[in-house]
């Protein structure tokens, strides 16, 4: 697996596709490696006869290179069935173990609903008291705020903060805050997904106890993700049952997506080390400054210029709406940040936490690269965006 494998036949069907953070096409090779466990090498794992023995095997491997990919060992990865789960494992897990009678947790205001929803349900079911720290116009968190939060007393204090947004690509000083964070004796919890495959995520380098990876956005199926567990890091169980992944998320695995993520983290860590970042960024820069050229004086950025996703493009563009831009730009695929409830588009929550005022929030499009993208694709945006945006 080293040599990338042409687009998917999906993928050259339609129009360019720039919704990369959305979902990622599943990568051939990926689909080559998970195929035989889907058909010949049906056996559970956990069975003591000759059909357990490549399942096990499989299962093994995969878990290894999951390992590998962030810096970790097999044995602190913990197959979920999705980047929510993964989070409610870590966030559930570590306020429900034994002896976190009164729990603080500490998250951000840009983080995925995945991990606010999570909070709010903690808060409400358990009593768990919840710190939603405010970012700056970028995006990112202070460390002063962080700080004062932790000084807040509890039986146990987790920090959730993830490693980049999915919608403006800014990445978080994760290893300045899991520094401070551990001054005070606190977890630290990592929402990994958009990073992992796109920059090196290294849980050591991070400093990090808990940290969510998620297939689906690195060309693996949806279905496929894990959670990092430190060793020597107690979690109440997602899933109660018969103890597969470590005890803490029961029933049979499903070893054909466990090597799908494993064969795909292979892929990632490939790519990162042949420098496929640099190429990802270079096209991103492309794009962003022909989009400026081609509506001059009408594109803003949202996020930071130079701490962010190699692939993500967040703009918005005087003028307009983001939907209706999209609507008119059909030769691409791509989103907004808004939320359309009843045919009613609301500003994105994570741009109006950065900030940015409501007309500008609701103009904004979510431009991201992946794999199969090509200067032909930036060419394609460009004008399909500038015809979409010009005034009517």
């Amino acid at each position: 697996m080293t040599e990338a494998a042409p687009p998917p036949a999906g993928l050259r069907a339609g129009p360019v596709y720039l919704d990369y953070n959305a979902t990622t096409p599943l990568d051939p090779q990926v689909t080559e490696a998970a195929m035989p466990y889907w058909t010949d090498f049906f056996g559970n794992p956990s069975s003591e006869h000759a059909y357990a023995v490549e399942p096990r095997r499989a299962l093994a491997a995969a878990r290894a290179r999951v390992a590998d990919l962030i810096g970790a060992r097999p044995g602190e990865i913990v197959f979920t069935g999705s980047g929510s789960e993964a989070n409610l494992l870590a966030l559930r897990g570590s306020v429900l173990a034994p002896g976190a009678r009164r729990a603080h947790l500490i998250v951000q205001a840009t983080e995925h609903p995945a991990v606010l929803e999570t909070a709010r349900a903690l808060d409400r079911l358990h009593g768990t008291r919840v710190t939603v720290l405010p970012v700056d116009q970028y995006g990112l968190v202070a460390l002063d705020a962080l700080d004062a939060a932790l000084r807040t007393v509890a039986d146990r204090t987790v920090v959730s903060i993830m490693a980049a947004n999915n919608e403006t690509g800014a990445v978080q000083p994760i290893t300045a805050i899991a520094g401070l964070a551990h001054q005070y004796g606190a977890l630290v919890h990592c929402d990994a997904a958009q990073a992992c495959g796109k920059i090196p995520v290294d849980v050591q380098r991070l400093g990090v106890d808990l940290l969510t990876v998620v297939g689906h956005k690195m060309y693996a199926p949806r279905g496929a993700a894990a959670l990092f567990v430190r060793d020597g890091v107690a979690l109440e169980p997602v899933v109660y049952g018969g103890g597969q992944e470590r005890g803490l998320r029961a029933g049979t695995e499903n070893v054909a997506l466990a090597v799908a993520l494993g064969a795909a983290a292979q892929l990632a860590a490939d790519d990162l080390a042949a420098g496929a970042a640099d190429r990802i960024t270079a096209l991103r820069d492309e794009l962003h400054e022909q989009l400026v050229e081609a509506l001059p004086g009408r594109v803003r950025l949202n996020g930071p210029v130079e701490q962010r996703l190699p692939n993500t493009l967040n703009i918005s563009v005087d003028g307009t709406r983001g939907h209706r831009v999209l609507e008119h730009a059909r030769a691409i695929a791509a989103s907004t940040g808004s939320a359309c409830h009843s045919g009613i588009h609301a500003p994105s929550p994570v741009l109006t936490a950065m900030g940015i005022e409501a007309d500008r929030a609701l103009a904004a499009i979510r431009l991201s690269l992946g794999r199969w993208s090509t200067r032909h694709d930036v060419a394609t945006a460009v004008h399909a965006l500038r015809s979409a945006a010009a005034p009517r």
